[in-house]
């Protein structure tokens, strides 16, 4: 072995545990609050939305953070975040009683039959398009249901959960933060910036669709090595219970009970696209459909009331590590609020920027996103924190506003596929049961692979004047 090898296993093996990661950015964030100054923009509602007003920062009384609120701060964010922690415990739920019926299982063996063994590369590069797709047109956590599918069809095909992982939460990450319709953030930025709503679209639309190439290629390749040397498997250890299938492809065939669930779950779904896209649903319109979900496939399944409950309690018991890191990581959040440094990372790193030639003002424009998205990982919330003070001053920079809101969408799409404060990337990969120190490590050769691609694609923005 090189001593480059060396080198590179022994950086993803000092990845440390999840918990051990978020609650050291905890502490880090807790010190900042002592090393930078507390400092507010004015806010302005756009929208129902409140808004940032270029040039009204300025430096309050400081707010540390002692001991006690540091740790205060933990029981805080899980309330902050109590509607997406509900959201993964009522995914889970809906899971445990399809599961229970074996039409998931059964399903997934079946398609794998009907398309053949010999389509394995096939399917992954298929499906691996399929979730971006719903990245691109439906969101983000609104897709959380269909993430244990996609486990289970990995094992089936041979894979590990890692790849499952890379199928769905590798592939709708990067179709939504690229999305050239994301109403989160493209769809902000134009009402922030009076541009026509989602245009540019052409760039924004090759840029994902080449994207989300590279993660099926990716994906393929991952499951190539792991088919070739298992011990090779990031997978290694995780819980396969009630995911793996029981018996060999050829004997699977679903049942009219099977078809029953799912086509349940299929008219769920089909409720839930009619309420997000025309009733403004969002979290716990979903919670309560996939609540619904899980009661009517226990009755149409005929479980008992005894069987059904402890259905529940099991699925609860699965999905709630989940949950509880979706608490964890909102806590973050809840400190950056409480220590009043938000607005000063933002303003300090706009003014970086000032002076810098345009390629690199566009490039560092992008990377100052990506820092900001750590500390606030929403998209919209993100948007009009950093695009009111980010728009005019690329405007002075001579960058049109259109480039300032690719870089921005870039830099913070880009980076949720490995933000630990992301508490819908954090609900997803527990959906699949991968910790986020494994999912880095497998992840992070593609969000290289894709930052050198964004920064391309940047210089040609900046080239062609995009607008």
């Amino acid at each position: 072995m090189t001593t480059t090898s060396k080198s590179k296993r022994s950086f993803f093996n000092r990845i440390p545990h999840a918990i051990s990661m978020l609650f050291g950015i905890i502490v880090f964030v807790t010190l900042l609050t002592y090393i930078l100054p507390a400092g507010m923009y004015e806010r302005i509602q756009i929208n129902g939305r409140s808004a940032v007003v270029p040039n009204s920062y300025k430096v309050i009384t400081s707010t540390p953070i002692g001991l006690l609120d540091m740790f205060k701060a933990i029981p805080l964010g899980f309330k902050a975040a109590v509607e997406i922690i509900f959201i993964v415990l009522a995914g889970g739920i809906m899971f445990g009683f399809m599961d229970k019926t074996k039409a998931v299982e059964n399903g997934v063996g079946t398609l794998v039959k009907k398309l053949g063994q010999k389509n394995k590369v096939l399917i992954i590069i298929i499906m691996t398009f399929i979730y971006g797709l719903l990245g691109v047109a439906i969101g983000y956590e609104n897709n959380i249901a269909m993430v244990p599918i996609a486990a289970v069809l990995s094992l089936a095909l041979g894979g590990d959960l890692i790849l499952a992982a890379g199928i769905s939460v590798g592939a709708m990450t990067i179709g939504f933060g690229l999305s050239p319709i994301n109403a989160y953030t493209v769809g902000t930025g134009h009402k922030l910036a009076e541009l026509p709503m989602f245009s540019g679209a052409l760039l924004r639309s090759v840029l994902c669709f080449v994207a989300l190439s590279i993660m099926a290629f990716y994906n393929v390749r991952y499951f190539k090595k792991i088919t070739l040397n298992p011990d090779k498997s990031l997978g290694k250890g995780l819980d396969l219970s009630e995911l793996s299938l029981s018996k060999p492809i050829s004997e699977y065939r679903l049942s009219i009970n099977n078809m029953l669930v799912i086509a349940i779950f299929g008219i769920g779904l089909m409720v839930i696209l009619y309420g997000v896209f025309n009733l403004n649903w969002y979290i716990n319109e979903l919670s309560a459909v996939f609540l619904m979900i899980a009661l009517l496939c226990g009755l149409v399944s005929k479980m008992s009331a005894t069987k059904m409950s402890e259905t529940v309690l099991k699925s609860v018991s699965i999905a709630a590590p989940g949950a509880f890191m979706v608490g964890f990581a909102t806590s973050i959040k809840v400190l950056m609020e409480m220590g009043n440094i938000g607005d000063t990372i933002s303003y300090e790193l706009s003014n970086i920027l000032q002076g810098l030639p345009l390629h690199i003002a566009a490039i560092c424009m992008t990377i100052s996103q990506s820092v900001i998205n750590f500390f606030i990982p929403s998209g919209s919330g993100q948007a009009l924190a950093t695009l009111p003070v980010m728009l005019p001053l690329g405007e002075s920079l001579g960058l049109t506003k259109q480039i300032t809101i690719l870089a921005f969408q870039m830099g913070d799409g880009l980076s949720n596929l490995i933000n630990p404060t992301l508490g819908g990337l954090i609900a997803m990969l527990s959906m699949c049961r991968v910790p986020i120190d494994r999912w880095i490590r497998f992840i992070f050769p593609v969000l290289i692979i894709l930052i050198g691609i964004a920064f391309l694609t940047l210089i040609i923005a900046v080239a062609t004047n995009y607008s």
